[in-house]
């Protein structure tokens, strides 16, 4: 998934995945995916999707500060 937020592209296919964290097996309306990502210029984004009845029943990226992130990392 690619999308370009304040003009900064933040593609899943060309930056490095840092965390994962899944939530439900799959095929749960209510299980989702959170995936945290660095881009190669250093900018960070989560990406998340999920069922229809999860927190994230749509495809989205998030971009995050680095202060964001670490907080996101000690949550999870």
């Amino acid at each position: 998934m690619v999308r370009v937020i304040y003009g900064k592209e933040f593609d899943t296919e060309k930056s490095k995945v840092i965390k994962k964290n899944t939530v439900g097996a799959y095929g749960d309306p209510a299980g989702y995916e959170e995936t945290l990502y660095v881009t190669p210029d250093g900018n960070y984004f989560l990406y998340t999707n999920g069922g229809k009845a999860s927190l994230y029943p749509k495809e989205k990226i998030k971009r995050m500060s680095y202060t964001a992130v670490k907080e996101w990392i000690k949550n999870k």
